[in-house]
């Protein structure tokens, strides 16, 4: 049919322009995010590229149905300053027989936000903590940059390498500072270099000085060596039994409905419902006079969009915390942006004003009074 075949081509060119858009201003920014962590130390460098991919993709919900929103009103609202939809109206064609054409051409993006949603931003939020955790449990000998002071995996070490002179085997001018044991030591060499004996693996200091106290104390000791030896490994944290709530697996979440657990699928649900609503609020807010313009109107959508997915957040943290219910605020949430959406596409469908709707209330107080 042409009206449904004009309203999903121009729908789809939108959507796909709108997509690359925000698919690239949000790369952009997550590289930048993403590369301030990693300068902080709380990721590899060379798993920059690695850390942005995952969270984009853990933001693809959001942008898919940012751009569905947007494709919806653009093209709307462009058909209505175009005169294009009197045209359609008088034909025959209500507000409403725009439902249809634009769930068939939503209904597979719904399928991938559901997708995404469900089963993608688990794993990627999962493959970003396990980057996290690799590069946090890297061994004392793995962290050390020359010319940077690195604290260790515990925290009980400080380490200075000036320079290294084969790899990070050997290295000079070092100094190492420990507290542990309720002991303070500093360590200064010359050199160093990395020794494997059997098994083990030590870390050899030529031509050092040592000062030792006690914490509390005043006194110190200080003694000079030719060669000293120090057993290194992997200073690996120990396993934690902790996982984040947005790593787990939908089914996991679904295994146990914690209140957490369910603040977490309130969120994943919530991603699927928006965007389905979004569809219809779309086409509601679109409808504007051309004389009038369409400023209002994107102003009102931009709002309406930030707004719902501030709610998500906060629902989320108001169900961890056993403010809200879980099927309450679902439903109070999502079916009351669902009205909302619905209403406002009746006011337009019917040609509904404020005026017209007062002098009809009215009548029916009236006649309820009698």
């Amino acid at each position: 049919m042409l009206f449904h075949s004009s309203i999903r081509q121009e729908v789809a060119r939108g959507f796909g322009a709108t997509l690359v858009v925000l698919a690239t201003v949000v790369m952009t920014m997550t590289l930048i995010r993403t590369l301030g962590q990693a300068s902080r130390g709380s990721f590899n460098p060379s798993d920059v590229l690695l850390v942005m991919g995952y969270t984009v993709l853990a933001y693809m919900p959001t942008i898919l149905t940012m751009s569905l929103f947007i494709s919806i009103f653009a093209t709307l609202s462009r058909m209505y300053r175009d005169s294009e939809m009197v045209i359609w109206f008088t034909s025959g064609r209500g507000l409403s027989a725009l439902l249809g054409p634009l769930f068939r051409f939503a209904w597979p993006v719904l399928l991938v936000i559901a997708a995404l949603a469900l089963l993608v931003l688990p794993w990627s939020n999962q493959r970003i903590e396990k980057l996290k955790e690799q590069y946090e449990k890297r061994g004392d000998i793995e962290r050390v940059e020359p010319g940077q002071f690195q604290e260790s995996a515990g925290g009980k070490r400080v380490f200075f390498v000036e320079k290294n002179a084969g790899g990070k085997q050997s290295g000079s001018n070092v100094f190492i500072a420990t507290t542990e044991y309720g002991k303070e030591t500093i360590t200064s060499a010359r050199s160093g270099r990395i020794e494997h004996v059997a098994r083990d693996r030590y870390l050899t200091l030529s031509n050092g000085q040592r000062l030792e106290s006690v914490v509390g104390k005043t006194e110190l000791k200080i003694s000079e060596f030719e060669e000293y030896g120090i057993k290194v490994g992997v200073d690996a944290l120990g396993s934690s039994d902790f996982v984040p709530v947005n790593t787990r697996p939908t089914l996991e979440l679904l295994k146990n409905l914690s209140l957490p657990n369910l603040a977490e699928l309130s969120w994943r649900i919530g991603l699927i419902l928006a965007a389905i609503n979004f569809v219809i609020i779309g086409v509601a807010v679109s409808s504007a006079n051309p004389r009038v313009g369409r400023s209002a109107n994107l102003v009102f959508s931009l709002f309406a969009f930030v707004l719902y997915n501030n709610l998500l957040n906060l629902g989320q943290n108001w169900i961890a915390a056993g403010k809200f219910t879980f099927g309450g605020y679902l439903l109070a949430l999502h079916g009351g942006a669902l009205l909302f959406g619905a209403f406002w596409l009746a006011k337009g469908h019917n040609n509904w004003h404020w005026y017209t709707l007062w002098p009809l209330r009215t009548s029916l107080l009236r006649k309820s009074a009698t």
